[in-house]
């Protein structure tokens, strides 16, 4: 059984997720406009890797004799300059949810929830990973300059 305040954490982070979700979509839907259908396609991705997280925490939450509840999810910005400026933003937000799950295991922790510290630790882990790619992806923008970004918008379309 998990206990009121953890099966709180971990709806919150699935609300957090959805939103991430969101966000990663409406990037999509604003790198397409812009004519960047690689980096449309890669964050589209991106987008149903976040909801398979919030859904995965919700499976796991009912497991454990919990109830998954998503709350309101709020509305995601919805402009964000150039292609670099977005996987900035990009790579801001992933440092941001790991912060939150290293939270969420704090909490777990606390409760001396090992079964939950656990699963949460396969996040951690997939976390590290997510602001690698991100950062590898600001990088390369960085270092591409004008004419490479095609080509990077190319290798971003193969996720």
């Amino acid at each position: 059984m998990i206990t009121e305040k953890l099966q709180k954490a971990i709806n919150d982070q699935i609300t957090a997720e959805l939103w991430s979700s969101n966000l990663y979509l409406q990037m999509s839907f604003y790198m397409e406009k812009e004519g960047w259908d690689g980096a449309a396609h890669w964050l589209a991705k991106q987008s149903e890797e976040e909801r398979e997280h919030a859904t995965d925490m919700a499976h796991y939450l009912i497991k454990r004799g919990g109830e998954a509840k998503v709350s309101m999810v709020d509305v995601v910005p919805e402009g964000w300059g150039s292609f670099s400026e977005v996987f900035e933003h990009v790579y801001k937000h992933e440092c941001h949810v790991s912060e939150l799950i290293d939270s969420l295991v704090d909490i777990a922790s606390s409760e001396k929830d090992k079964a939950t510290q656990d699963f949460l630790w396969g996040y951690v882990r997939e976390q590290v990973e997510e602001e690698a790619t991100a950062a590898s992806i600001v990088d390369k923008i960085k270092k591409a300059g004008n004419t490479g970004l095609f080509y990077l918008d190319a290798e971003l379309g193969k996720r």
